[in-house]
Order: C-alpha cells, then sequence, then structure tokens
C-alpha cells in the first residue's frame, strides 16, 4: 500500500497566500485542497493552487545545475557550477570592472523566503546600478507615489475589506488575479460579503470582467485615462464641500489649486466617463460610513500611473477614510517593527542609466533599458548577467531586442527551475527545488494583508540528492558576486543584531550580541535569521521581553498560523517624511500634473490596447502546467462587436495587430465585455522559441502581447512601462 500523509503550507503561486494540505504519496505530492484550518484563507482555493502537484512534479524542471557546452547542456554539481560562475563574474569584473555587471529579479521573487531574504543582498552585493526588476513593467507607481506621500515605498495602504461600505475599484480584477498590492485570500468571497452587507461595489475597467460583474456598477474607463477620473472626483469633494477633516496631513490647498482645471465635464471627455457619474463617485465615497479607493496593475502599467496612485490616496484622504477601520489602511507584517514617525524621506534620480539617462526608483532602472545597456558600446556597457526567477524576454517590451542582447553577452547566470525564453541565454542555469522542499514564510505579502496574520510552513519534503536549497543558493551567489566565499548569513545576522542591540526603542537594547546569538533557531542560517525578524518584530518575543510573542518555534507550533487580529490605525507611525505628516501635494507630483493638464487637448482615436489576468495563470512558466493550459484557447485578442464588424475580423479568426512596437498575429474573440475602441490580450504568452524545454507551454505558444509595447514608453516618475493604452491597428490577417 502506498503511504500517504498530510502537510500544510502557504501556495507561492500568487499573493492570495492560501493555506494548502498537501497530499503527499510516496514522497511525492500528489495533491491539494484548501486548508479549511487556516487563520487566513479558512480553505478558499484557486486553480493555481489546486495544481501545484504538476509544478512539483514537471518533468521540464531542472533538477541538477546545467552549465553550456556549446549549443548544447550538461548536467554538473554544485560545486562545478560555482566554480564555472565565478570564473565567468570574475572575468568580466576583470576586463571590465563591476559596473559591467546586472541583476534581473524576476517577480517569483516575491514569492518566496528566499526572494525576501537574499534578493537585496545580491543586489547590494553586485557593486553595479544596473539593477533590474519585474516592478518597473508592474507596481512601481505605487511604491513612488506612497514614498513620496508617506516617505516609505513599502507603506502601501490597502482597503479594509472586512469592514468597508464602500469600495471604488480601478484596473483591478481580483476575482481572476486573487488580488494583488492587497493580500487578501478569497477576495471575491469579501467582496460578495462586502454586499451581503448592504455596503457598495463600483468597478471602474474598460472590461466587463468578472470582478465588474459582481459590482453594483461598472463604470468603463478609456484606457489610461483613470488619473482624469480621479482628479474629476477630487475637484468634485472640494468644489461641493465634502472634504473631511485631514488632520496630520499637509498640502491639502495645494491640491486644491491642482483640481481646478479638472471639473467633470473637461475629464469626462477624454476619459469617457460621465461629468455627473464622477459627481456621484465623489458624492457616494464622501457620505458612506467607511469607503476606500483600490487600484491595481491596469492603472500602474500605464502613461499616468504614478500620478493616478498618488489621487487613489489623495481621494482616501480627503474622504476622511485613510487610516480608519473600513478605509484604506496599513498593514503590520510579523516581521516588521512599529516605525518612528519620521525619517529621510524618498527620492528617486540618486543614479541615471548609461544610455537614456533615466532615473533609478527604489534601487533600480526601469527594466525596458536593459538592452540598452547591453548593446550599446562605451564604458560601463553590461557585459554579464544574473537573472533570478525572471523571464524578461516574455514580460518586458521588446523583448526580441533583449533576447537577441542576452545571445551577446560575454557571461550569463540564471537561477531559475526551467530553460524558458530567457535563460536560454545562460551560460549557468542554477535550478531551486520544488516548493515543497524549501520553507515558507512571506516577506512581502505579510506587509500588504488585509488581516494582520503570522504564517510559517515547514519543507513537506527534505531536498533529494543532488538538490540545494534556494536560500542556500543565492547566499552562495552573493558570496561569490561580493568575493566573500562563506559566512554571507552569518554577516547579516551579525549587522541586524548589533543594529538592534543600539536601538533605544528595540526590546534587546543594550544586550549583548553574543548572548542572543546561540538563542535563534532554526535548522539553517535562512530560518535562524526569520526568527531574529520574528522575535525582534512588533509582535516578537523579545528574546524573552515579551513572554508569549512570536518566534519561529511559535510558528511551527502552529502549522494553520497565527490571526493577529483586524487592521489598526498606524499613523503618524507609519510615515518615514521628514515633518512626520502625509505630505498630500508632493512637489514631483505636482509638477507632473502639468502633462496631465496637457492632456485634456489631446484628441484621443483609434484602437487602443490592454492587457488582462486570467484565473489560472500569474506568470510565464504556469503555462507549462497541463491543469492550468487546458480548454479553449485563452490568448485571444477580445474584440468588442461593433469594432470586429467595422474592420471585418470574424470570431474564431485570425488578426493581424500592428503598433509601433511591432506586429503580431492573435485568434479573435469577438466579445462585448470590451468596450468599443479597445482589444485586449493576456500577457506572458509566446512560447516556444528554440532552445527552451517547456514542452506544454511549447504546445500553447500564444500571442506576446509586449510585441506589441514600445520600451521607450514609460511613466516619467517611476519608470515603469506603458503596457496598457497602447495604441494599435488591427485588420484580419
Amino acid at each position: 500500500m502506498p503511504e500517504t500523509t498530510t502537510a500544510y503550507r502557504i501556495c507561492p503561486l500568487c499573493e492570495a497566500t492560501c493555506g494548502l494540505e498537501l497530499t503527499i504519496t510516496d514522497g511525492r505530492v500528489t495533491g491539494a485542497r484548501g486548508d479549511r484550518a487556516d487563520v487566513f484563507s479558512h480553505g478558499f482555493i484557486c486553480p493555481k493552487g489546486a495544481t501545484i502537484d504538476e509544478l512539483e512534479n514537471d518533468p521540464d524542471r531542472l533538477r541538477s545545475p546545467m552549465v553550456r557546452d556549446g549549443d548544447d547542456w550538461r548536467e554538473v554539481g554544485w560545486e562545478e557550477a560555482f566554480a564555472a560562475v565565478r570564473r565567468g563574474l570574475d572575468g568580466v569584473v576583470g576586463r571590465h570592472g563591476r559596473q559591467a555587471l546586472a541583476l534581473y529579479l524576476g517577480n517569483p521573487n516575491v514569492h518566496t523566503l528566499a526572494g525576501g531574504l537574499y534578493a537585496g543582498p545580491l543586489a547590494r552585493a553586485l557593486g553595479s546600478t544596473n539593477v533590474y526588476s519585474a516592478s518597473t513593467v508592474d507596481q512601481m507607481p505605487k511604491h513612488v507615489s506612497s514614498g513620496l506621500l508617506f516617505g516609505d515605498p513599502f507603506a502601501i495602504p490597502v482597503p479594509d475589506l472586512d469592514r468597508t461600505s464602500y469600495l471604488l475599484m480601478l484596473g483591478a480584477n481580483p476575482l481572476e488575479s486573487n488580488g494583488s498590492l492587497c493580500t487578501a485570500a478569497d477576495f471575491p468571497g469579501k467582496l460578495k460579503a462586502l454586499r451581503r452587507r448592504g455596503g457598495t461595489l463600483v468597478v471602474v475597467d474598460p472590461r466587463r470582467t468578472r470582478t465588474a460583474r459582481l459590482a453594483d456598477r461598472h463604470l468603463p474607463i478609456r484606457p489610461g485615462a483613470d488619473a482624469y477620473l480621479l482628479f474629476g472626483v477630487v475637484q468634485t469633494l472640494f468644489a461641493e464641500g465634502l472634504v473631511a477633516d485631514t488632520p496630520g496631513v499637509d498640502g491639502v490647498p495645494d491640491v486644491e489649486r491642482l483640481s481646478r482645471d479638472f471639473a467633470p465635464e473637461r475629464v469626462a471627455e477624454v476619459c469617457g466617463v460621465p461629468a455627473e457619474e464622477i459627481r456621484r463617485l465623489a458624492r457616494e465615497l464622501a457620505a458612506a460610513p467607511s469607503a476606500a479607493v483600490y487600484a491595481r496593475i491596469g492603472t500602474c502599467t500605464a502613461e499616468f500611473g504614478t500620478l493616478t496612485n498618488w489621487l487613489v490616496d489623495v481621494v482616501n484622504a480627503l474622504t476622511g477614510n485613510l487610516d480608519r477601520p473600513g478605509g484604506a489602511m496599513f498593514p503590520l507584517g510579523a516581521h516588521r517593527r512599529p516605525g518612528k514617525g519620521t525619517g529621510p524621506g524618498f527620492r528617486t534620480g540618486r543614479w541615471r542609466s548609461r544610455v537614456r539617462g533615466l532615473p533609478e526608483v527604489k534601487g533600480e532602472l526601469p527594466a525596458t533599458t536593459l538592452a540598452d545597456e547591453i548593446l550599446t558600446p562605451g564604458e560601463g556597457q553590461v557585459r554579464a548577467l544574473i537573472t533570478v526567477a525572471g523571464n524578461p524576454v516574455l514580460s518586458t517590451p521588446g523583448g526580441e531586442r533583449l533576447g537577441d542582447a542576452l545571445g551577446g553577452l560575454e557571461f550569463m547566470v540564471s537561477v531559475d527551475p526551467y530553460l524558458n525564453e530567457t535563460t536560454r541565454h545562460a551560460d549557468v542555469i542554477l535550478p531551486p527545488p520544488p516548493p515543497s522542499r524549501s520553507p515558507h514564510y512571506d516577506i512581502a505579502f505579510g506587509e500588504f494583508a488585509v488581516r494582520n496574520n503570522a504564517r510559517y510552513s515547514p519543507p513537506a519534503l527534505p531536498l533529494r540528492d543532488g538538490e540545494l536549497d534556494e536560500c542556500a543558493i543565492l547566499a552562495r551567489l552573493i558570496g561569490v558576486v561580493s568575493g566573500q566565499d562563506a559566512g554571507v548569513d552569518e554577516s547579516i545576522i551579525a549587522h541586524l543584531l548589533g543594529k538592534a542591540v543600539a536601538d533605544p526603542s528595540s526590546p534587546v537594547h543594550g544586550r549583548d550580541p553574543a548572548e542572543l546569538l546561540p538563542l535563534l533557531t532554526g535548522d539553517t542560517p535562512a530560518l535562524r535569521r526569520l526568527d531574529l525578524m520574528l522575535r525582534l518584530g512588533a509582535y516578537g518575543d523579545g528574546f524573552g521581553a515579551n513572554p508569549g510573542g512570536l518566534s519561529l518555534q511559535a510558528l511551527r507550533d502552529a502549522p494553520h498560523g497565527i490571526d493577529l487580529g483586524p487592521l489598526k490605525p498606524r499613523l503618524p507611525e507609519v510615515l518615514r517624511t521628514p515633518s512626520g505628516r502625509v505630505e498630500l501635494c508632493p512637489p514631483p507630483l505636482a509638477e507632473d500634473t502639468g502633462r496631465l493638464r496637457d492632456g485634456l487637448a489631446r484628441r484621443r482615436t483609434g484602437l487602443v490596447l490592454i492587457g488582462r489576468r486570467h484565473l489560472r495563470s500569474n506568470n510565464s512558466w504556469m503555462h507549462n502546467l497541463p491543469g492550468l493550459v487546458r480548454g479553449s484557447n485563452r490568448c485571444t485578442l477580445q474584440v468588442n462587436p461593433d469594432d470586429a464588424g467595422r474592420l471585418g475580423l470574424t470570431d474564431a479568426g485570425t488578426a493581424k495587430v500592428t503598433s509601433t512596437g511591432g506586429t503580431i498575429e492573435a485568434e479573435v474573440e469577438v466579445t462585448a465585455e470590451v468596450m468599443p475602441g479597445v482589444v485586449s490580450l493576456p500577457h506572458g504568452w509566446g512560447h516556444g522559441l528554440p532552445g527552451t524545454r517547456m514542452s506544454v507551454a511549447a504546445a500553447h505558444p500564444g500571442a506576446n502581447a509586449n510585441a506589441l509595447t514600445d520600451p521607450r514608453a514609460l511613466d516619467p516618475l517611476s519608470g515603469n512601462a506603458v503596457l496598457n493604452g497602447v495604441p494599435v491597428e488591427v485588420q484580419p490577417a
């Protein structure tokens, strides 16, 4: 009889962080269902989590390090692999200097303990300003707006979904995506509960998405025009005397002056939402017992991405809903300590990219200029690249050019379980083990959770022969990059302990680090570091100062997690502005409103392209799982029936789509779900390039929407790529 056991772990496949109950048979994950006892998700599961066994057992998954041998690959041991990495990187540094090194961090890094603990130290160890990530094709505008308002780019308020009575949602489709920058297991259930208790849900989106169909009202909007609608709401709040008291907030009069140019009648012509509907939104938000405005990727990946995300929190503040129960609140992750209410503030542009002069934001440069830095000769030209869990050839604009650039590098190393469209160019691939064989704790998503909680998943299965834990892979890679052969973790822990004992607000202030070090628990250096963070965090035991507080052992003893209660007001503690106040109208944002004002006169005609999410997809590697790609083709070009008739397109026919970025062909899906003047393609497709080893994805290649997006089109404040509202021409193929 097969031996079957059960293990519990947090799903690492999207931001919902649902608890899973894994079925393990003879040492393999053979099934998954929702963990009903999980304190955060209460048994909710989506198709991605339900197919985690396919990810675990994917035959295309790399199990051993790979080293390129001409046009072929050979499996090697870890010592040989890291020796090759050292030779390659040292050679480039010796010939060209450290500025010739670059790092790209993909989205899956925020879904792993390894990424949460080691991505930052790896970027710092690089010794180069050439750091790039998926953030600049995703959420960087929200980081910038939060940084300018609150002094901290990670101080991102989330809607208090369980207590709000009114939710305005723009550019977000959590019934498909499960939510983002707002960690909420069972987001659909929370929206339904909002309506059951008599609350109101309004969705602003160019598509009638699954979320829009659930809403009380769906307002179609011209893609990229969300900032105009929100400024119309702001103008109405001031004009009709609906602004709430705003203690602790500076800049309200400045916002009022800026809003005068954006009366509802003027912005309605641009965004397509009637003026009276804009006024209705303002009145409802002001009158609701509690309300929150929430915006996501559809607003970030647009030409006014940072302004839009700023105006989200301007409306939250002006209606009295910032940092109040039922409004937009600041979570407190279990590994974080409360702040001090002041700080140095936030700024960008501390350095600029060599070729295009684009400003640094949050320690990195826009991903769309990586190809420029590789292909343009001169001092500081990128000659070697490290990628960690990323596939920018598919996920960034100008991917074909980037692929060509990667092929000309002197050296490239990738930490990735797949030979995909990007890693096929590497010289060495270092594959992490499957999720079940790694510990898990959500560093990033605990800071965006709609209810404070702490959950830890030990490895459900041991490492197999030849596997190396991803934390150990990244720690060793840091050692290679920095020239520090060993002791990376020990140095980090010593640094953290030194800061803690020197901080008068710390529970271990004045204690001897040598006394505390042996008290840390955990089987690996990474887990001892996590234990340190938990013990010194907001709910931690403080090494005995707060008996009963959190530690790694406390989480081990609670396999379904520990509930830490609803969100609580955190202003002004969360702030890091020099003034200790919310800076509602920072100069960079005020200056950029001129660009928005100029756009009022722009004539907007023709078709524009937007992306879309799907419940069974999050990143390109999920397209290699049979359970997530079976059924009808999802990589279709959605076209409104009026546009289809005018253009001569037929359902299930093929369309040729052209933009300044390039040309693709895609299957047509005629649907009233998308508004006239807009066409939609999902992201992450374009598989089957030569040299890849993702057989399921290659059988479902799809069209790459990023072949149409222009790498030169950026939101200037954040460097974020413009992926929505892209002008296109469409005709039958």
